[in-house]
């Protein structure tokens, strides 16, 4: 089932959000454990003369479309990251872009997670792997 459904402002508080660029929700699918995240960069996240993101910017990016990732496949469920690895592939420009996350695989307390960062045309500008552990509410 994919569907698009508006934020958990308990795991995704508003001011993080809006500080990070967030702009939509586009695509979950429970199934697979993907999520589809689109972010607006703007201006004052760049650096070389305002042309281009900086990384840590795109790494909260692909962290966050992991976690949304996670939320698809289980809402009960949170991550504490134990590792996060980014490959830069090209430069980000100050232009709309969209995160997709995906889960590899689900343990009962580790998950591995992917993310590629996309231009508006398509082209890959960075990719991220994580290793999460998974944090389940009592009860």
């Amino acid at each position: 089932m994919t569907h698009t459904k508006h934020p958990d402002l308990d795991k995704f508080p508003a001011p993080l959000m809006r500080a990070i660029g967030f702009d939509a929700l586009v695509r979950t699918s429970t199934e697979a454990g993907m999520a589809r995240v689109r972010y607006a960069p703007r201006p004052e996240f760049a650096h070389s003369r305002g042309t281009v993101v900086q990384g840590g910017i795109v790494t909260a990016w692909l962290d966050n479309a992991i976690a949304y990732a996670i939320d698809a496949r289980d809402p009960s469920v949170n991550i504490a990251s134990l590792e996060l690895k980014v490959s830069f592939l090209e430069r980000v420009e100050v232009a709309p872009c969209e995160a997709e996350a995906r889960v590899l695989r689900w343990g009962r307390s580790v998950v591995f997670v992917e993310a590629d960062l996309y231009a508006d045309d398509g082209r890959l500008l960075a990719r991220a792997s994580s290793t999460g552990k998974l944090i389940r509410k009592p009860g």
